[in-house]
């Protein structure tokens, strides 16, 4: 005869060592941060490990040295370097509790289950035929607006 209790209790004990392990591995993931520089030091950015910026930092001089175009490109530069850099921390802290053949990396993209035909966007369909505007110099009020359509 089966116990269909100890069944039950070797699931439910198996259930809470998972959730055990997935507290301790989120606990861990909000712990991981990565902090880079800029090459010419004006710099400095932290992300954390979703690659949500938790920090800048622009010298004093950065203003005067760059144009704001350049330095918008350097602070996005910077967090794009800090961004690969915390998803591989994250990847590394991630990896003993997903699947043998789940890339990390990409779980973290959201692009885990996704074919490459699916991360490609779809053609987009030009836009339909609008109605020609006019730029006439008419008045709502002259020409059948609200007021006309109460008279009726």
């Amino acid at each position: 005869m089966v116990d269909h209790r100890a069944q039950v209790e070797d699931l439910l004990a198996g259930y809470r060592r998972s959730r055990e392990q997935l507290g301790a591995v989120q606990r861990s993931l909000a712990t991981v941060r990565e902090t880079v520089t800029s090459d010419d030091g004006h710099v400095s950015v932290t992300v954390s490990a979703s690659g949500t910026l938790v920090d800048l930092t622009i010298s004093d001089d950065a203003y005067r040295v760059l144009r704001p175009a350049d330095l918008a490109a350097l602070i996005v530069g910077t967090t794009e370097q800090a961004t690969a850099r915390v998803t591989r921390q994250a990847g590394e802290v991630l990896a003993p509790v997903l699947p043998a053949d789940t890339d990390p990396a990409a779980l973290l993209r959201g692009t885990a289950d996704l074919s490459a035909e699916e991360l490609t966007p779809a053609p987009q369909e030009p836009p339909a035929d609008l109605p020609d505007e006019t730029f006439e110099d008419k008045s709502w009020m002259q020409s059948g607006g609200p007021r006309d359509a109460r008279r009726v």
